[in-house]
C-alpha cells in the first residue's frame, strides 16, 4: 500500500503528520488477515490529540483518513476477497475510531482548561484580587474593556444556578441571540446568574432581567443591578452593590422581582449611623411595647399601610384585616406615640422608623 493521498501534490496535505503509519497499518492486516494492535490504536489517539491540539477539523481528518484507505485499496487482477475486505474495514474502523477518541479527549482537556481559566479570571474579576495590569489583558480574551465603565445584574432563585444548567443555557442564547457579543460576560458564582454588560446600555441587563426571571421554574427570582462604575474596581463595586440589594430585599421583604441598587440608596444611607438610626426606633416606635401583644402587630401594621400609600382599605386588604380593625390600630399608635400616621407632618418621622426597625430586625430582635 501506498502512503500517497489523492490530492494533487502526491501527499497526504495538512494531514499528512497525523496519518503517519497508517497505510502501512493497512498494508499489514491485508497480508496477514490481523487486527489492529494496541500500540497502533494508541497511536491512532496520539495523533488524534495532537490534531485537535492543533486545531484541525475532526470531519476533513475522518475524510483524510477515508481517502487514504480508498487510495490504498488493491483494484483489478489484486482485489481482495468478501472475508479479506471485511478484515481491513474493521481495521480502518478501529483505527478511526481510536484516531477520534483521541481528538475529542483533547478537546474535553482543553475545553476543562478553559473553564479553569474562566473561573479563575471571573474570581479575580469579581473580588478585586488580582494585579490590574494583568487582569485587563486576561478581560480582553473574554470580551470584557475593564478601561470602560460596566455595570453588574445577579439573578437569584430559591435553587442554584449552574453553569450548565438549562436554565442557564436559555438565558445565555436569549441573551446573545438579540445583543450579539456587545461586550458581554455570562457567567454563574454561588449559585446565582451573573450579567456583566456596558454601563450605558442599560437595555441588556434589563433584557437579562427578564430572560432569568422566563427561564427559572420557581416563582421566587430576583435580580439585582448595581449601578455603572467605571474600570475594573467598578465591576467589584457594582457587584457588590447588586448583592446588597438582594440581601436588604430578603431583610425588607422586598417582593419586586426586578432591584435596583440606585433605587434604594436611601437604605444604607440609614445604616450608616446605626447609633442615630436605634436612637429613632426606640424614640418613635418604642412606646408600642405598651400595647398588649407587643410592639410587632402594630409596627407591621404601620409597615402595611406606608407600603399602601396611607391608603387604608388597601392595607386592611393585604393584612386580611376589615378597615374598621385597621382604623383602630391607626388610632391606637397614635395614643401611644402620638404621632398620627395620617398627619403628612408626622408620617415621614414614623416611616423612616419603620425602615430602620425593618432594617435592624426590631422588635424581634433587642438593639
Amino acid at each position: 500500500m501506498s502512503e500517497k493521498h489523492p490530492g494533487t501534490d502526491g501527499t497526504y496535505g495538512a494531514y499528512g503528520a497525523y496519518l503517519e503509519g497508517y497505510a502501512h497499518l493497512l498494508a499489514d492486516v491485508l497480508a496477514t488477515g490481523r487486527r489492529p494492535t494496541r500500540p497502533e490504536l494508541d497511536a491512532r489517539r496520539a495523533f488524534g490529540e495532537q490534531a485537535a491540539e492543533d486545531g484541525h477539523s475532526l470531519r476533513s481528518l475522518v475524510a483524510a483518513h477515508l481517502a487514504a484507505a480508498r487510495t490504498a485499496w488493491p483494484t483489478g487482477a489484486t482485489a481482495v476477497s468478501g472475508s479479506t475486505a471485511g478484515t481491513v474495514l474493521t481495521a480502518v474502523e478501529l483505527a478511526v475510531d481510536a484516531f477520534a477518541e483521541g481528538y475529542e479527549r483533547a478537546q474535553r482537556m482543553a475545553v476543562r482548561q478553559e473553564e479553569a481559566v474562566r473561573r479563575e479570571f471571573i474570581d479575580d474579576l469579581l473580588y478585586g484580587g488580582s494585579d490590574l495590569g494583568r487582569l485587563a489583558e486576561r478581560a480582553e480574551r473574554f470580551g470584557l474593556r475593564l478601561s470602560r465603565t460596566h455595570a453588574v445584574a445577579v439573578a437569584q432563585c430559591a435553587g442554584a444556578y449552574d453553569e450548565g444548567a438549562a436554565a442557564t443555557r436559555t438565558v445565555e442564547l436569549a441573551l446573545f441571540s438579540r445583543f450579539g457579543n456587545r461586550s458581554i460576560l455570562l457567567t454563574t458564582k454561588d449559585g446565582r446568574l451573573i450579567c456583566i454588560a456596558p454601563g450605558d446600555q442599560d437595555d441588556i441587563l434589563t433584557y437579562f432581567a427578564k430572560q432569568a426571571y422566563a427561564a427559572t421554574a420557581d416563582d421566587g427570582v430576583q435580580v439585582a443591578i448595581g449601578r455603572p462604575h467605571p474600570g475594573s474596581g467598578g465591576i467589584v463595586h457594582s457587584y457588590e452593590e447588586a448583592l446588597n440589594a438582594l440581601e436588604l430585599a430578603a431583610r425588607m421583604d422586598l417582593e419586586g422581582p426586578l432591584l435596583r441598587a440606585a433605587d434604594l440608596l436611601v437604605y444604607p444611607v440609614l445604616t450608616r449611623d446605626r447609633e442615630a438610626l436605634v436612637d429613632l426606633v426606640h424614640s418613635a416606635l418604642g412606646p408600642l411595647q405598651q400595647a398588649r401583644g407587643g410592639a410587632q402587630p402594630l409596627v407591621s401594621t404601620l409597615s402595611h399601610y406606608f407600603d399602601a400609600g396611607c391608603v387604608a382599605a388597601e392595607a386592611a386588604r393585604r393584612m386580611s384585616l376589615s378597615v374598621r380593625a385597621l382604623t383602630y390600630r391607626l388610632e391606637r399608635i397614635r395614643q401611644l406615640t402620638g404621632a398620627n400616621p395620617a398627619d403628612p407632618g408626622h408620617r415621614y418621622t414614623l416611616q423612616t422608623a419603620v425602615i430602620g426597625a425593618r432594617l435592624l430586625n426590631w422588635p424581634a430582635q433587642e438593639i
